[in-house]
């Protein structure tokens, strides 16, 4: 895996090389570390924000091109804002922010001191993390490529802590959670002729290395297990479907797993029922659920956290050739409900119905979580800044919902409710899979509910988030990578076996 920033921690009497990167509050106040390490340049950043207007307010910046006496190539100075205020998130911001002023290759002393002391290791922790994940870039395929083309960012950066050994422990599992996001942006941002239902379960293997088990199911094997839904979506496209089944066994023996799952639609035209051309060529990230338990898979393994966890992920493309299914058929699901096709594009809750049904009854865990680019309608709903949950489980939902708000991985919990079922019931069938356009993030909920078997259940519908969505401080990616932060963090706050 491509690492862009790559990240030591040093003590904070550590001399200053490259660019130094220093925090001020609003008052432009520095630590005394950061003042002894700037010795005379303390004075330059006065002189320098009164010039340049700046007023250290969260994540503004201030850089300064070969300070007076500083034997640097630059200063840039983050303000904080109010340090009393300050979260975890705003952290990651900063990080962010950093990689943001860097451009090409760079030597890198980041000074980790508020104006009232050296950070803490999980602060220091949250700024490398930060740096991270805002130095992604995908360009493996632009076949010319210099430094700095496109923010592209190559540095080696050591971070100035009070505490080095705790920084580094901090820091360990945090690494091991930005290479699972790095996982997912990869897999949403590759291209549909490389990764297809086949090429998806082939990368999904390679967590076998890292200690997961990983089943992989075919064709056949799907069609012995009944999972009619999600093989009535894949029998249009030449690429055939699959489903791969991951297991990480960190917790107690016998204790039921977490389940995680996925929508993996590596690419879909709409099917039968197809989509516009315009933009269609962003239907390569119908499959941001999987690459997310992908990604999520990955960190708990590499970090080893101390949990059962399950990663369930459909993969299939919704393809219109002569064998594709058509509005009006019927499908029978592996839980034996039948659906009623009424619209080829609203696929990707067929996927989901069978790989439910088939994790509730296997390995009957103790939740369910899918992550799904299921609905326009949620963007309608929400925008770009929360993904829409839906859930049977009040617990679960305040979880995800505390959790997101801890990462900025935000969620925002929408209804179900039985009136909803009315509208999904087929004359034909025990239920269609569209039920028109109102309510429509909802009505797929309530779909997908239908086989969940009774267990404690959260949907998050993530099409405003996994793809496209804007840009911040710590992603410039259009592949997010949305999810791997939020699950991992309900994961060890509330489910993991602490030490």
């Amino acid at each position: 895996m491509s690492d862009a920033v790559k990240v030591g921690f040093v003590p904070l009497s550590a001399p200053a090389r490259g660019i130094v990167i220093a925090f001020c509050d609003e008052q432009l106040k520095l630590g005394a570390a950061t003042r002894k390490a700037l010795g005379t340049a303390a004075e330059t950043v006065k002189r320098a924000a009164a010039a340049h207007q700046f007023k250290g307010k969260s994540g503004a910046a201030l850089d300064i091109p070969a300070p007076e006496g500083l034997k640097a190539d630059r200063l840039i100075v983050i303000g904080t804002g109010k340090p009393a205020e300050l979260k975890e998130k705003d952290f990651l911001k900063f990080g962010g922010v950093m990689t943001g002023k860097l451009a090409g290759s760079n030597s890198v002393t980041v000074i980790a001191e508020l104006p009232d002391g050296a950070m803490t290791p999980d602060q220091a922790a949250a700024v490398a993390t930060g740096m991270r994940l805002r130095a992604y870039r995908f360009d493996r395929y632009k076949t010319k490529k210099k430094d700095g083309d496109n923010g592209a960012v190559r540095a080696d950066v050591s971070i100035a802590v009070g505490d080095v050994a705790a920084a580094k422990k901090m820091f360990a599992p945090d690494a091991h959670i930005v290479d699972g996001v790095i996982i997912a942006r990869d897999l949403v941002n590759e291209p549909p002729n490389v990764l297809y239902p086949e090429e998806f379960a082939r990368r999904a293997s390679q967590l076998r290395k890292i200690g997961v088990d990983v089943t992989v199911l075919d064709v056949k094997a799907m069609t012995k297990l009944g999972m009619g839904a999600l093989l009535g979506v894949s029998q249009g496209s030449a690429r055939p479907g699959r489903t791969v089944i991951m297991r990480w066994n960190g917790g107690k023996k016998g204790e039921a797993p977490l389940a995680f799952v996925g929508k993996g639609v590596c690419f879909d035209t709409g099917g039968i029922s197809i989509k516009p051309a315009g933009s269609m060529e962003d239907m390569k990230g119908d499959m941001g659920g999987a690459a997310c338990v992908v990604g999520l898979m990955h960190a708990l393994a590499a970090r080893k956290a101390k949990v059962n966890a399950i990663g369930a992920i459909g993969l299939v493309e919704n393809m219109p050739d002569g064998n594709a299914q058509r509005p009006g058929d019927i499908v029978t699901s592996m839980s034996g409900q039948t659906i009623e096709i009424i619209n080829t594009d609203a696929e990707g809750r067929l996927v989901l119905a069978d790989v439910l049904w088939y994790v509730a009854k296997k390995f009957k865990p103790k939740f369910m979580v899918d992550l799904a680019t299921l609905t326009g309608a949620i963007m309608v709903a929400l925008g770009t800044e929360h993904a829409g949950m839906f859930s049977n489980n009040d617990e679960l939902a305040e979880r995800l919902a505390k959790v997101g708000l801890e990462t900025g991985e935000k969620v925002w919990r929408m209804p179900l409710g039985p009136e909803y079922d009315k509208q999904i019931d087929s004359q034909f069938a025990d239920m269609k899979n569209s039920s028109g356009r109102n309510g429509g993030s909802i009505t797929a909920a309530q779909f997908l509910q239908r086989f969940v078997d009774g267990t404690p259940w959260a949907h998050l519908d993530i099409a405003g988030t996994a793809m496209g969505a804007p840009k911040s401080e710590i992603n410039q990616s259009w592949g997010s990578g949305y999810g791997v932060r939020l699950l991992d963090r309900l994961v060890s706050e509330y489910y993991e076996a602490k030490k």
